[in-house]
């Protein structure tokens, strides 16, 4: 099977088996190298992303810079996603940086950002002592430790150990049952979101979500900075499940963070949360991306944890359009192999979409393109009546290819754009290879195309039947079609 995670028009593909499902790879020390980047890419890498919680700017850019090299050099469609970091409430300083917290045993939040208190604790948020109230859970350190809020002053909060361990400084604090006046979009965020915009990045991603207002401010920031990068919202907080249909829908797609939410909510109910959002994103026709521990012990060993594999088969399966690799990629020891691991799991998921029939999505009463959404229904209705072997989508959005993404049927499907930009958001979209064209792109074109890829990279032949869709955006003149062409 041809190497579909590349330009086809520029590489000449490897025999490789890629996924349909898109793998997001988190840059860092570990795979920084422009050898490593083709590496990484080669394996099935489509989203590079940068934590601007960690790092240099300096850092960053030599990295996507080498991406944009490598990429192009590879013809191949890579996009690059800005996380921004949000608004991460962390301990200050401790005593010798640590302290044991037991159960049963009373701490006290202080003001400051230092204390030599052993039986004290500080945080860099200063407001957390008046906006938490009596009875709140306070999380620490992503689950280790949790307090129960017995009494409250003006400068002190009087918690009990209700689960205990060792805390360290700056580790994290996160409080789910509090309503907090910190915004999600802080004034470091706005600068690394101008950044962004400078380097053209294909996405940026907002942490700490929790209403759609939070994303329109996201939004706004980059079009003051000339950038039409997608805004992916990370799903992380209660807030954001109780107003996630509203956040999907101002959204231009989403990420499951589990880490954060498995701490701001029962972990328990994180499986369920994962299938939920997911869910809504696929009524809204958003490319989700499900993050954190996927192959987290592949950090420092070459074989996932059986349970990994079957977290990474789950997400396919409940509908992910990507999954990301965090630490296992930016400072892991086996970067390339966590990749092929990823991409080895996704194939053999996969393979069950031949075996059933492809979605039949509800009437998308929100679809921004009524037009676009029906030709993409019809598209693969046609493609799946005929027994067609391949599905070309002409298109300078990418839009059309995205809802066609949805069905989740098996038919290779390529989109080709005269857009590099559009090109690279659809390093996203499920089962959809993006390809860059400058030929000047008539009817006669896009079909003399269609055979071209239909012969030379999926071995079609004679008699065999391909499906080409064309939007108005385009081919000017030239109204939204749908053309079954038969290989001579």
């Amino acid at each position: 099977m041809p190497n579909e995670k590349v330009n086809l028009l520029n590489a000449n593909p490897a025999n490789r088996n890629f996924a349909r499902t898109k793998i997001v790879a988190t840059a860092g020390p570990a795979s920084k190298s422009k050898e490593k980047i083709k590496e990484l890419i080669i394996a099935g890498v489509d989203v590079f992303r940068f934590n601007m919680a960690h790092g240099s700017i300096a850092g960053k850019e030599k990295i996507i810079a080498n991406i944009r090299e490598v990429s192009q050099s590879m013809g191949a469609s890579i996009g690059v996603l800005v996380d921004l970091a949000g608004p991460k409430i962390r301990l200050g300083k401790l005593l010798n940086d640590a302290i044991t917290l037991v159960n049963g045993e009373t701490v006290c939040f202080v003001p400051g950002i230092e204390t030599n208190n052993p039986d004290e604790l500080v945080c860099l948020y200063q407001p957390l002592i008046s906006e938490v109230s009596v009875g709140d859970t306070i999380v620490l350190a992503d689950g280790i430790s949790r307090l129960i809020v017995k009494e409250k002053t003006n400068d002190r909060l009087v918690c009990e150990v209700s689960d205990g361990g060792v805390v360290r400084t700056r580790q994290g604090v996160n409080l789910p049952a509090t309503n907090l006046s910190i915004p999600a979009l802080g004034a470091i965020d706005v600068e690394h979101a101008k950044w962004a915009a400078t380097v053209e990045a294909d996405f940026v991603s907002l942490s700490f979500v929790r209403n759609a207002s939070e994303v329109e401010s996201l939004k706004q920031v980059l079009r003051d900075a000339k950038s039409q990068a997608p805004v992916i919202a990370k799903i992380e907080k209660r807030e954001a499940l109780d107003n996630l249909d509203s956040i999907v829908a101002a959204a231009d797609g989403i990420m499951v963070a589990r880490g954060d939410l498995g701490v701001e909510i029962d972990i328990a109910q994180t499986p369920l949360a994962q299938k939920g959002i997911i869910d809504c994103c696929s009524r809204h026709r958003k490319p989700v991306i499900v993050a954190t521990q996927m192959l987290e012990s592949m950090h420092n060993c070459k074989q996932p944890t059986r349970a990994e594999v079957s977290d990474v088969a789950n997400a396919i399966l409940d509908g992910a359009d990507a999954c990301m690799l965090s630490g296992e990629t930016a400072v892991g020891e086996y970067p390339v192999e966590s990749v092929l691991m990823m991409n080895r799991i996704m194939v053999e998921t996969e393979k069950t979409f031949q075996a059933v029939p492809a979605k039949t999505l509800p009437a998308n009463q929100l679809a921004k393109n009524v037009t676009s959404e029906v030709l993409a229904s019809a598209a693969a209705d046609i493609a799946r009546q005929i027994d067609a072997k391949l599905v070309v989508i002409a298109s300078s959005t990418g839009e059309t290819a995205l809802l066609k993404s949805k069905h989740r049927d098996f038919l290779p499907t390529v989109c080709i754009t005269d857009s590099l930009h559009s090109a690279r958001q659809m390093s996203l979209y499920w089962g959809i290879v993006p390809v860059v064209s400058n030929a000047s792109f008539s009817s006669e074109q896009i079909r003399q195309l269609s055979e071209h890829f239909a012969t030379r990279f999926f071995s079609l032949g004679p008699g065999d039947q391909v499906v080409t869709v064309s939007d108005t955006e385009l081919i000017p003149g030239v109204h939204d079609s749908i053309v079954v062409t038969k290989i001579a």
